[in-house]
């Protein structure tokens, strides 16, 4: 949908719930989906009233050759100012995690510069995480890129509660000697999970054969990790945003962890395509389509069911 191949978007925008400023509020658990520019304040603001997110999810377009590039000073200039959006509509103790890849065949932009900009924000910076994919890109003359990066930011004094996972194979295989016998080190632990570090080696990267896959949305999240970042740094109950909606990932990721879900998406596709994977979801207990697609009822000339929500 990217590249608008066979004129597939001419054929999914009349199937599509929202308009741009347009919201849709989900009555049975309060989330909300919005079609609109997380760049502007008034519209991104109104749909959080008087209450406030303690936690925000941003995956943004990279500023690679899939979106349409910028120069990297109107790409930051852009950024700030959503920033800044995300920075009012956070209570006084939130975290904020922003997806951003780093290009290497041109200076690794936007990543260092988004850094530099963040660093002149009231955000405080805390980790940059690395989630390393399993399949890659590159040629024989490069180092494959494996690596998504995550950078994390708090403001104020947000909670934050440690997260343990499986024992990655990657990490095993660390032999020393004990009284004579030579032992790996899950034989020495005494623990089956560990802690994870800002190296995420055990999230499967989303390929079209796994059941959360939703065919159309290039770079999806895993649902692993935006779960795991939901569950360190919120609780049940509390309000978290996703100014990039795209896939849906942090909306089902809320669903499944009792939290509501305020997120937003420019394109009036991808924020049906975030309506509609919460109603699978629901409906099948699937968190994706796998070899399927959101829009097949539609292209199979059948009449879509629909959830109980409504407009706002």
């Amino acid at each position: 949908m990217d590249v608008d191949a066979d004129g597939i978007r001419e054929k999914l925008l009349p199937h599509c719930r929202l308009k741009p400023g347009e919201s849709w509020r989900d009555h049975d658990r309060g989330h909300i989906v919005a079609c609109g520019d997380a760049a502007d304040g008034e519209f991104v603001r109104g749909l959080f009233s008087s209450e406030r997110a303690t936690l925000a999810i941003n995956d943004p377009p990279y500023n690679l050759v899939m979106f349409e590039k910028q120069s990297v000073e109107e790409y930051i200039d852009w950024c700030r100012e959503w920033i800044a959006i995300t920075y009012d509509i956070l209570t006084d103790d939130a975290s904020l995690y922003v997806w951003l890849g780093a290009d290497q065949n041109d200076n690794f932009q936007p990543l260092p510069q988004f850094m530099l900009m963040m660093s002149e924000t009231p955000f405080a910076a805390r980790s940059f995480i690395s989630v390393r994919n399993q399949r890659g890109y590159g040629t024989r003359k490069n180092w494959m890129a494996v690596r998504q990066e995550l950078l994390y930011y708090t403001k104020g004094e947000p909670t934050f509660e440690v997260q343990y996972t499986d024992i990655p194979k990657i990490l095993r295989g660390y032999y020393k000697e004990v009284n004579g016998t030579v032992t790996e080190n899950l034989e020495r632990g005494k623990s089956p999970n560990i802690r994870p570090g800002n190296i995420w080696v055990d999230i499967q990267q989303v390929f079209y054969r796994m059941e959360e896959n939703v065919n159309g949305c290039y770079g999806q999240k895993a649902l692993r990790a935006i779960q795991r970042i939901i569950e360190a740094s919120s609780k049940e109950g509390e309000l978290v945003t996703d100014f990039f909606a795209h896939s849906g990932t942090t909306l089902i990721a809320c669903e499944r962890t009792n939290r509501r879900c305020v997120t937003v998406d420019i394109d009036p596709i991808f924020a049906e395509i975030t309506i509609r994977r919460l109603e699978r979801f629901r409906s099948t207990g699937k968190t994706g389509w796998q070899a399927g697609n959101p829009f097949q009822e539609e292209l199979a000339g059948k009449r879509p069911s629909r959830s109980r929500a409504g407009s706002l």
